[in-house]
């Protein structure tokens, strides 16, 4: 899989086009990811000890994998990602354009 947890992404379509954000969970099941500050939606939500008062609460949904797009830090736009062995043995994502090691994968 080529986003984790904590990547920076950039959302491809949607309403939410164009946005960037740092992925808070993935679901490589289900092949979704929630990012921060996108795809809100409304959940209504009784009273509890969290939200005494109860009411409509925003919150980010998830967003299908195929809709993201990582950023790579080093050259800042969308990365193309290949996956290469380290000197350990251990698999590293590198972005295509510029090289740079994005981490474990």
């Amino acid at each position: 899989m080529r986003i984790r947890h904590n990547d920076t992404v950039e959302v491809l379509s949607g309403e939410d086009r164009g946005k960037k954000g740092r992925v808070l969970a993935v679901f490589p099941g289900r092949s979704r990811a929630i990012v921060e500050g996108v795809n809100f939606i409304k959940r209504h939500t009784k009273p509890n000890r969290t939200n005494p008062k109860g009411g409509i609460v925003e919150k980010e949904a998830s967003v299908h994998l195929s809709n993201l797009m990582l950023i790579c830090p080093k050259c800042n736009t969308r990365a193309k990602v290949r996956a290469d062995r380290a000197e350990g043995g251990s698999r590293v994502r590198v972005c295509r354009s510029c090289g740079e090691a994005l981490g474990t994968s």
